[in-house]
């Protein structure tokens, strides 16, 4: 069950990244098609799910108190925040932009922080 479970998270979390990227580039070129039901569904869906099993894969392993899951846990209230003002908050294409580019920043650092074990994924290179 484990396996699937993280299989699963990583697949969510994947399609969660690219969906959010499609709606970034929406958002900064002012598209209507932020407002398709769709769009204001699914993501919300796939987040609860990506959520629910990065949930129980930390139950599973008793990781609370793990650095690397802290760490995780940290920089994605991080994302949330700059998501937020990627697709509604940001007052300007220019800030919704920089802010969608920083949201990536911070995934490709849970990336390597989940690949790695380790809170400073890049103090290694």
């Amino acid at each position: 069950m484990y396996l699937i479970v993280k299989h699963l998270h990583m697949t969510l979390a994947l399609l969660s990244v690219g969906l959010f990227s499609v709606r970034a580039c929406w958002s900064v070129a002012g598209s209507a098609r932020l407002q398709q039901r769709w769009v204001r569904i699914v993501p919300h869906l796939l987040d609860t799910l990506l959520l629910g099993c990065g949930v129980w894969l930390a139950w599973q392993w008793s990781a609370w108190d793990v650095p690397w899951v802290q760490a995780k846990l940290a920089a994605l209230f991080v994302y949330i925040g700059l998501g937020m003002v990627a697709i509604k908050r940001g007052k300007t294409p220019r800030v919704r932009a920089v802010a969608a580019l920083i949201s990536i920043a911070v995934f490709v650092y849970i990336l390597s922080v989940a690949v790695t074990k380790s809170p400073l994924p890049f103090m290694g290179m």
